[in-house]
């Protein structure tokens, strides 16, 4: 029997019963036979125990249960409790089975009380005459959500109660809804396809995936070729052919035209049901839309390209910018001999992805036998800033060598970057000195930039800075300078701030860390190869570090004192 058939349940005739004071609310021995509240003297029913009751009912399919009545004061009907209930039965409130086993059918289907279910209920428990309904709808809410289904039940009197049982009506429409939602949701539809009688079926959501009227019936396979995107006709026809011909499914994917001109991404599974002799009968399939899934595609596909352009600019833009610093700056470490003085470069980029800087420095020799020393730092990174190094370098050591006083050379330097700054803001800090050997005179000016270290007997301190501001920063600037006499044996470094900085420390912190250590190292054989090895360490600074370690070989003879202006 399957749960659309009603169980064949024994009928009792006998009228109302009422309860005996005392008795187990689940045992028929404690109603006695009732008519209108009044003792007919019809003799009581044999007692039948609950157990027994969920015995039989546990041998039926579908959905049953065992209800007693309850009874008012005046000896009406006022409730009805569910007793027993076969393993199978489901309620409108999906309650299985056991859950269904003292429910109260007022209190959990309030809606039944009064209705014609209810008086068949009535009746059936009176008069023992069995009843069936006609099919009715039921609604129940759970949890705030409406279920509203579609049964037939069925009622005999039994033992002082009722055998209820019902079928639902409405399974194949709950399921229709099922596939009409998960169609909808998945873009897709069935069809399928008589090929005997050329008889074509489609769900509604392939009306939709062809923007085609219902109207006009389903497309014939003379129609398709017609909304086909003709680039697809080929590849489209040969699978065609592989289903209709040999009875291979298929799996394949076209563009249509809707009734708009735009076009639409279907794909279509197929599978063909063949005869004896292997010829395929009929088709069955499903269409699906992949045009948003496609478009999502081609979205990312247009992404990943942007992203591999970008990319490639980027990779490039670091490639020209450390290929321009390196043609500015070849060699990152070197020594030179200048006008009688050693002179020892180390520099340093960071060089992190576009991260390549704007540290520089220049150590030549003049025309009348003077060394012009520089060290700068444009702000920033990339090739901005290294196209402004080669602008600075580039004009201070041209004007160096034309003879220009270096005071003058820092002021047009400074309208050099006002006027580039109309294009691409920058500023820049430098020091730029000047060593005249038949003096041993040491003449340097500064536009906000630290300050030179001298170490001289091992003692090392930082020369007072004349007045001069960071260039490109305002149009009008003074710049001066000061001039320190060395003495052999003395030392001088000039440097930009990624040798001394530290973050979250003040820079004279960092200045006072440089003096110890330059002091430390200075009787040594390679005395910046010391001081940055003291100082730098690897993988963990965050700027270009710049460094020129200047000395004035010892010689012997009478020392002059350091003189300043």
């Amino acid at each position: 029997m399957t749960d659309r058939e009603l169980p064949s349940v024994p009928s009792s005739r006998g009228g109302g019963f009422d309860t005996e004071a005392g008795a187990s609310p689940f045992s028929s021995s404690r109603y006695l036979p009732r008519r209108n509240g009044v003792d007919r003297g019809v003799p009581a029913l044999p007692a039948v125990s609950m157990p027994a009751v969920q015995e039989v009912l546990d041998a039926l399919p579908g959905s049953a249960t065992f209800l007693l009545p309850v009874y008012g004061a005046r000896g009406e009907v006022t409730d009805f409790r569910i007793t027993a209930s076969s393993p199978e039965a489901v309620d409108a409130g999906a309650r299985r089975g056991s859950e269904l086993v003292g429910l109260s059918v007022r209190e959990t289907y309030p809606s039944v009380v009064g209705s014609e279910l209810w008086r068949g209920y009535l009746s059936a428990l009176e008069t023992g005459v069995r009843y069936e309904s006609e099919p009715f709808d039921y609604e129940e809410v759970v949890a705030g959500v409406s279920r509203r289904s579609r049964f037939a039940v069925r009622a005999a009197a039994c033992h002082a109660g009722l055998i209820v049982s019902w079928v639902r009506l409405d399974d194949g429409e709950r399921d229709r809804r099922r596939l009409r939602a998960m169609q909808r949701l998945a873009r897709m539809g069935w069809a399928d396809w008589d090929l005997l009688r050329n008889a074509i079926t489609w769900s509604e959501e392939v009306y939709a995936i062809f923007d085609r009227d219902p109207v006009l019936g389903p497309m014939t396979l003379e129609e398709l070729p017609s909304h086909v995107v003709d680039e697809d006709l080929p590849a489209l026809a040969d699978s065609v052919r592989c289903l209709l011909d040999d009875g291979r499914p298929i799996d394949h994917t076209f563009r249509v035209t809707g009734s708009e001109g735009q076009v639409r991404h279907v794909r279509i599974v197929a599978e063909a049901d063949v005869d004896l002799r292997g010829a395929p009968v009929e088709v069955h399939g499903f269409f699906q839309d992949l045009t948003a899934l496609k478009q999502a595609e081609e979205q990312l596909l247009r992404h990943e390209r942007a992203a591999l352009a970008h990319r490639s600019l980027l990779d490039a833009e670091r490639d020209l910018a450390a290929r321009l610093q390196h043609a500015l700056l070849p060699l990152p470490q070197q020594s030179l001999s200048l006008a009688g003085l050693t002179v020892d470069v180390a520099y340093q980029p960071l060089q992190e992805g576009l991260n390549v800087g704007g540290d520089w420095y220049s150590a030549i020799e003049l025309p009348d036998g003077s060394a012009l020393l520089v060290v700068g730092d444009v702000a920033g990174h990339g090739l901005d800033a290294v196209a402004t190094m080669a602008q600075l370098r580039f004009t201070a050591k041209g004007m160096a060598i034309t003879g220009t006083p270096l005071p003058q050379i820092l002021s047009r330097l400074n309208t050099l970057l006002l006027h580039s700054a109309e294009r691409n803001f920058s500023t820049a800090t430098m020091i730029m000195a000047r060593y005249e050997p038949e003096s041993s005179r040491f003449t340097w000016v500064q536009a906000g930039h630290l300050p030179p270290l001298l170490v001289r007997d091992g003692e090392a301190r930082l020369l007072t800075a004349p007045h001069g501001v960071l260039l490109g920063a305002v149009p009008t600037s003074r710049y001066d300078s000061a001039s320190v006499q060395l003495l052999p044996g003395d030392q001088l470094l000039l440097y930009t701030d990624g040798l001394v900085e530290e973050p979250g420390e003040e820079i004279g912190e960092g200045l006072a860390r440089l003096s110890r250590t330059a002091a430390a190292c200075s009787g040594g054989a390679r005395v910046l190869d010391g001081i940055l090895e003291a100082l730098v360490t690897p993988h963990v600074r965050r700027d270009d570090i710049c460094v020129l370690h200047v000395g004035l070989p010892p010689v012997r003879g009478s020392r002059r004192h350091v003189t300043a202006a």
